[in-house]
């Protein structure tokens, strides 16, 4: 089973101009230098197609290459059947009410995952869709407005910077988040902008959706098994998930995931508790700290839920005595002393941040998440 191009779908760029399908590609092709609308009609219908990366399409009828997001390093080439998407989309349009004509908007660039998800949904089910990739925010923010968008795709980063431009949106119906975790302070900074669901899912690149929030989400929880997926986690606290959405492996250098018998392991650890998925972080960021296991992102929960931050991450650096320390960087305006007081007094002296770093421009990779390489450029 391939995507293809709803007979009741528009696409509507981010200039404002509507575009139908085009004739489907006969065969495989690689569309990462294309506009969009161009490469969304040739990739839909399409026997196989690659978007972002270098190198070839992939063999395969029915196959597509896209990038993971970059957050541990350099993007790694995803290859997945378009099957795999396609399992999905029927359980979206449950969830989120994605109807023939529904107006969708997307965000981000196809290279990333997100965005070509929402966007390949959305025409493959016949909705509208609205892609506003390279406008600026404010733009965006208008956009979704005055086009009377019920659906948008967007990562925490680019939420932000839509609510930061002052717009409401009395459309907007649900908001899918990926990407990165959603905290309190975004969360409510959107409720008063929108009456929209914030339905806050966590999955990667290489598994698609693992899981998602709803209404009786636990604060600090990331919801449920999204429909069909299985998790588990095994004695070290890695998390695994067998689902039909998976990737079937990696078509270049290999990232941070591992397959086995069926599971994929995102490369996080975490816990499940009645139901509820809870992540503790990822295994690759793991600090020892005088021979004790540090999670960074236990301890960015509690900076990004500051009043005044706005954004924030933990990193390590090396020390004689202890192996490494923890420095909190952080953007925003906020009493340091405060904050460390708060930090020392929650995870104790071993774990709490030595010291505060301000960052007035916050690196961003092009998939929105936090740049950790160039962050930890800047404390050496």
């Amino acid at each position: 089973m391939r995507f293809r191009w709803h007979g009741q779908a528009r696409l509507c760029d981010a200039a404002g101009l509507w575009h139908q399908a085009g004739k489907p590609a006969a065969a495989p092709c690689a569309l990462q230098d294309r506009p969009a609308a161009l490469a969304l009609q040739t990739a839909l219908g399409a026997p196989a197609f690659r978007i972002g990366g270098d190198g070839p399409a992939p063999e395969g009828e029915g196959m597509f290459e896209t990038l993971t997001g970059g957050s541990s390093g350099t993007p790694r080439r995803i290859r997945r059947s378009q099957q795999s998407w396609i399992a999905s989309f029927a359980v979206n349009a449950g969830l989120f009410g994605i109807e023939p004509g529904s107006a969708v908007a997307t965000l981000g660039d196809l290279v990333h995952s997100l965005a070509l998800y929402g966007a390949v949904e959305a025409l493959h089910l016949g909705a509208e869709l609205h892609h506003l990739a390279g406008l600026r925010p404010d733009r965006q923010a208008r956009a979704l407005a005055d086009r009377r968008i019920r659906l948008l795709y967007a990562t925490p980063a680019q939420l932000r910077a839509l609510i930061e431009a002052g717009q409401d949106w009395p459309d907007l119906r649900h908001v899918v988040i990926g990407g990165a975790r959603l905290d309190p302070g975004l969360r409510a900074a959107l409720s008063g902008r929108s009456d929209a669901m914030a339905h806050e899912f966590y999955g990667a690149a290489e598994t698609s959706f693992i899981a998602i929030s709803d209404a009786a989400t636990p604060r600090g929880s990331v919801g449920r098994p999204y429909p069909g997926a299985e998790i588990r986690t095994d004695a070290a606290g890695r998390i695994w998930v067998r689902s039909p959405y998976l990737a079937a492996s990696y078509a270049g250098p290999p990232g941070s995931a591992l397959w086995q018998d069926g599971w994929v392991s995102p490369g996080e650890a975490g816990r499940l508790e009645d139901g509820f998925l809870w992540l503790d972080g990822r295994i690759g960021r793991q600090v020892k700290i005088a021979d004790q296991t540090v999670q960074p992102e236990e301890i960015e929960a509690v900076l990004l839920a500051w009043p005044g931050i706005r954004a924030g991450a933990v990193l390590a650096q090396p020390d004689a005595r202890r192996g490494a320390v923890l420095v909190a960087c952080y953007q925003g305006a906020i009493d340091e002393a405060a904050l460390l007081t708060a930090l020392r007094q929650s995870f104790g002296p071993l774990k709490a941040p030595r010291r505060l770093h301000l960052c007035a421009e916050w690196p961003v990779l092009p998939s929105g998440k936090t740049d950790l390489t160039a962050l930890q450029a800047r404390l050496t």
